[in-house]
């Protein structure tokens, strides 16, 4: 999860260009306003523009401590949107921008380093380099607690909030199910006290925290968290966005695990077409998504139709995770399962 940034809602999407402020800042403000908001509506594309629009305002601008966050700002949107899509490097090179920014802006334990040492986790985590993911995390989590010691963050900081949400995510990965579930657990507690049950936020950390109960076994408890972030998901952004993908894949499988085959494949497929609009066909999300859904195809006979998909995840993956990622050693196994059922199938013929 990305730290909260500008705080925004869908109306600034539509009245940004109506600001008529002469003031460089405050309009490369009301820009990256915009984008959040697109983003927050799933227009990737125009949150991206606008991101690069306001840097290029930016441009030229005395480096102030003002000038330099919103610089920081505008990497740290495009950075997020570049983990969404799958671009690992180049987001990690955009976080790195901010967090050189923040450091010549602030200091090296200020709260502003925080988003920047975040994302560098999440880019880390997700191409498998477990190690440095936790060393990123640990750092942002020594400077949350020196700040809140100081009074500079609140009690509850939703910082820490997003900290938990990706140290269980972390562990998750990894499948340390049981010492991901507290990290989960904190990030729901921590943010539903500060923004209500029915945040989109709230929703995301409740969406995180139900794989991991799936992971432990406690699927009735995981699909109750499943239907209730879907629900909140669709009640603020409508039928089709990035989360409502995301935990409709995992929702497929905790169907899966339960022998629901049927119902497992039905939201496999649209939580995979749904992927395909949104992020692109070849995001390493979709390339999960192949995975799971043609591991369900072999299990129920019909692995003629899995490899394709299997092999699709596996040149996905393969071009953007690190060697030794978990990930590609399921999908290559799925893969050899599906081939093999394939050819038993050929010679019973």
């Amino acid at each position: 999860m990305q730290f909260t940034r500008i705080a925004v809602s869908r109306p600034a999407y539509r009245d940004f260009k109506k600001s008529s402020s002469l003031n460089p800042l405050q309009l490369a403000k009301d820009i990256q306003a915009a984008a959040d908001a697109c983003e927050g509506c799933s227009d990737y594309a125009q949150a991206r523009n606008l991101y690069r629009r306001s840097l290029r305002l930016l441009h030229g601008q005395p480096a102030s401590k003002a000038a330099n966050s919103l610089r920081m700002n505008g990497f740290i949107g495009l950075g997020s949107l570049c983990v969404l899509h799958g671009r690992y490097e180049q987001a990690k090179q955009y976080y790195q921008k901010a967090r050189a920014l923040a450091q010549a802006s602030f200091a090296g334990n200020s709260v502003e380093m925080l988003a920047a040492l975040n994302g560098l986790g999440v880019v880390s985590k997700h191409v498998g380099h477990f190690d440095a993911a936790r060393r990123f995390y640990n750092r942002v989590l020594v400077i949350a607690q020196r700040s809140m010691a100081k009074g500079i963050l609140g009690p509850d900081p939703l910082e820490l909030a997003s900290l938990y949400h990706n140290l269980g995510g972390l562990e998750h990965s990894l499948g340390r199910f049981a010492r991901a579930e507290p990290f989960a657990r904190r990030a729901v507690a921590i943010r539903e006290r500060v923004l209500g049950p029915a945040h989109p936020e709230v929703a995301a950390d409740v969406a995180a925290l139900a794989p991991i109960l799936d992971g432990l076994g406690k699927y009735r408890e995981a699909e109750k968290l499943y239907k209730l972030a879907l629900a909140t998901f669709r009640h603020c952004y409508g039928p089709c966005h990035y989360e409502i993908a995301v935990s409709m894949g995992n929702f497929a499988a905790n169907r899966q695990a339960q022998g629901k085959h049927k119902t497992a494949e039905r939201l496999y497929r649209t939580a995979l077409a749904m992927q395909g609009r949104l992020a692109g066909p070849r995001s390493p999300d979709a390339a999960l998504l192949c995975n799971n859904l043609g591991k369900l195809l072999t299990s129920v006979g019909r692995p003629g139709e899995a490899v394709p998909l299997l092999k699709s995840a596996l040149a996905i993956l393969t071009a953007r995770l690190a060697s030794g990622h978990p990930h590609l050693g399921k999908v290559r196994k799925n893969l050899r399962e599906a081939l093999d059922a394939t050819a038993r199938k050929v010679e019973n013929k």
